[in-house]
């Protein structure tokens, strides 16, 4: 990113989480403000997605590049995509404890999401196992593609097997956006946000993990 938009990016973020307390109406049927989290909990959920898409990206680079400048982006991709995730599965507790009076009730997509979640984190695991450096790059970049087959399965297939409590996603079965006009502007922009505050870690990160590359070696 280049430094006018990481300078734009706070007031950005600033704007969007005063809107979505303060500019959308509740909505109906929700209790009290509750449906205020799907301004956080979408995009945290989107940037965990993101992330997970980017880290195959990089690691299908590195497997045909072999370039270890890939795997650093992969790693340091995959490791923002956990933090989003376990802030998905947070919001998405504090949404279930107010609406249906209990933190966790091993909804389809409640369980699904938190399969992904430990799914990505066994890539860390993985390349926590493997002392070979020369063979630790590439056993996790099989892996992190190996995850992003299965993430599309534990994100839009496996939630739909059964009935389940969450309410219907952004795009109902009907293929349309049903909100309001203050609503559609702070939703969009804010999945525009975290993307943004996605790939502003991801360059600081990414660097972290070149230099402690560098360092071992």
């Amino acid at each position: 990113m280049t430094k006018a938009l990481k300078l734009l990016l706070l007031p950005y973020m600033g704007a969007v989480i005063a809107a979505a307390f303060l500019w959308p109406e509740p909505a109906k049927g929700f209790i009290g403000e509750s449906s205020r989290i799907v301004f956080f909990h979408v995009p945290c959920a989107w940037a965990a997605t993101l992330a997970f898409i980017v880290g195959a990206v990089y690691s299908a680079l590195f497997l045909w590049k072999k370039n270890p400048w890939y795997d650093d982006v992969a790693v340091a991709s995959i490791r923002i995509g956990l933090v989003f995730g376990v802030l998905t599965l947070i919001t998405g507790s504090l949404f279930a404890n107010i609406m249906w009076g209990t933190w966790w009730n091993w909804d389809p997509r409640e369980s699904s999401y938190l399969l992904l979640v430990f799914l990505y984190g066994a890539y860390l695991f993985l390349r926590a196992a493997v002392e070979d450096p020369e063979r630790r790059p590439r056993i996790a970049a099989a892996y992190a593609l190996f995850a992003g087959v299965l993430m599309p399965f534990l994100t839009i297939v496996a939630p739909r097997v059964t009935a389940s409590l969450h309410p219907q996603t952004v795009i109902n079965p009907q293929g349309k956006i049903l909100m309001d006009t203050p609503t559609r502007v702070v939703f969009f922009n804010g999945l525009a946000a975290f993307s943004g505050l996605f790939f502003w870690m991801l360059s600081i990160a990414a660097r972290a993990e070149r230099l402690g590359r560098r360092q071992v070696s």
